[in-house]
């Protein structure tokens, strides 16, 4: 297919997000149309939004590649998620929505004082560029091998132009806007996911009965490791794994919380926030079974992936062999995966630095609004050059380097707000930036050593140690 003509549909479905953005926002450009959308979100059109910027590009091809080597234990991990939205929606909603919250880190300010605000907004924002930039770069790297690298592009600028669009639909109205697009895009992403798994159903030409047959008694479709627990597949890592990993990418990042906090009150927040936990299940498990058929197909037509990484099966079998309907739904699915969580991302970034760092505040409404726009130009020229260091040092499965950097830099956040929420106990503020930078090096140390001792290498519950060794640093220096 002509890669002008898949750029043309991408200008087109961009036009849309530009349109739903102006429909929206028009009239509602002031810092708390972006900061909060007004507080007159409904629920449900934020749960939506929010379960297609959580799995972004990244899930769309990195967990259909999981199933080659890992089967569908990744279900594990899923189920792990629903709790953790349940931990999210009862214990941190109601103290967001009790203080009236902007930025999350706010609370940190109060619990202990300045120096643990200003650390929590930081690791948030170190957190949230790497994090973004890891899903943002699979999809523009797509998105350049599909059309601009035939016309002798360079992939710099397939990554400018990607971020130019996010900032271009939600530098006016921001989260006003996002909770919509996001809508919009989720929708789009799911439909390209079942027209997908269809095509290929129909390409592989059994009946359907006997592909059901295949996949139930395949060792593929296992999901429970219960028998090794040396295995970073060990359901009991990867079940309490998955809850914390919620807690901290959904309940302690801004990002998340912001849409949240843009319903008009907590009932409603905590509905979305059990009907988006409930949703990622089937939808998981949809792109399991695409990641199972995809296995199939290519043994069926001896289609070889031995010199292919996990990330890449999807677009080299659609690009190859699924026909141009399946091509086209895949570039615009990814493109909207893509932009669903790179714009939520680019918002609260810039939401979290103008309040947590700059320290906005309504009085100064001119002034405020000048930093705002600063920021998110900022923002995205960072967004940027990070998703091109990225690409430079990334050299495996996407979705696994995200979740390893988030137990390093969202780990001091759970020990800080565990610590909070938990206790009554007071610390020592000045050393808390000093125990956040400690708890992450330690860990480095000690997977290091368990490597070379015991051939031991952590997986996600990395996290859970990153968090309770902030946790027990802020315990032991009491507050004098």
């Amino acid at each position: 297919m002509s890669p002008l003509l898949i750029l043309s549909i991408i200008l087109i479905y961009f036009c849309l997000l530009m349109f739903v953005s102006w429909a929206v926002g028009r009239g509602s450009t002031n810092n708390e149309a972006f900061f909060r959308a007004n507080k007159n979100s409904l629920w449900w059109v934020v749960g939506i939004g929010m379960v297609g910027s959580s799995m972004s590009g990244v899930s769309f091809v990195s967990v259909p590649g999981m199933v080659r080597q890992l089967d569908f234990t990744y279900l594990q991990f899923v189920l792990g998620f629903f709790f953790g939205y349940l931990i999210v929606a009862q214990i941190l909603l109601p103290v967001f929505y009790k203080k009236n919250l902007t930025s999350i880190y706010t609370y940190l300010g109060e619990r202990f004082g300045n120096c643990a605000y200003k650390t929590g907004a930081v690791f948030f924002i170190t957190g949230k560029i790497i994090s973004s930039a890891a899903k943002l770069y699979i999809v523009a790297l797509i998105f350049h091998n599909f059309v601009f690298s035939q016309w002798g592009f360079a992939f710099p600028l397939t990554v400018t132009i990607t971020v130019l669009m996010i900032y271009l639909y939600t530098f006016r109205s921001g989260m006003k806007s996002i909770v919509w697009t996001d809508l919009v895009q989720t929708v789009i992403m799911i439909v390209t996911l079942i027209v997908i798994t269809i095509i290929v159903l129909q390409k592989i030409n059994l009946p359907f009965a006997e592909i059901i047959s295949k996949m139930i008694t395949s060792e593929k479709t296992r999901i429970f490791v219960f028998d090794d627990w040396v295995s970073r597949q060990n359901f009991v890592k990867q079940f309490f794994s998955g809850i914390f990993i919620v807690v901290v990418m959904t309940g302690l990042d801004q990002d998340q919380m912001q849409k949240n906090l843009t319903c008009n009150n907590l009932r409603d927040a905590q509905k979305n926030m059990r009907w988006y936990g409930a949703a990622f299940l089937p939808v998981n498990l949809m792109f399991l079974v695409l990641g199972f058929l995809l296995l199939f197909f290519a043994q069926e037509n001896e289609i070889s992936l031995q010199n292919i990484i996990s990330d890449d099966i999807l677009p080299l079998i659609v690009k190859s062999t699924l026909g141009n309907i399946a091509l086209v739904m895949f570039v615009v699915g990814i493109f909207a995966s893509a932009l669903n969580s790179a714009d939520s991302a680019l918002t609260s970034l810039t939401t979290s630095f103008s309040i947590d760092i700059m320290n906005v505040t309504q009085k100064d409404k001119v002034r405020s609004e000048k930093i705002r726009h600063i920021a998110h130009i900022v923002f995205s020229i960072i967004l940027i050059a990070v998703v091109l260091l990225f690409g430079f040092l990334n050299n495996k499965s996407v979705i696994d380097a995200l979740y390893t950097i988030v137990s390093y830099t969202y780990g001091p956040l759970l020990g800080m707000y565990a610590f909070g929420l938990f206790t009554k106990r007071k610390t020592a503020d000045k050393a808390i930036p000093l125990i956040a930078i400690a708890s992450p090096v330690i860990c480095f140390l000690i997977n290091l050593l368990t490597v070379n001792i015991f051939n031991y290498k952590f997986g996600y519950e990395l996290l859970l140690l990153n968090g309770l060794l902030t946790f027990l640093g802020m315990y032991s220096l009491k507050k004098k």
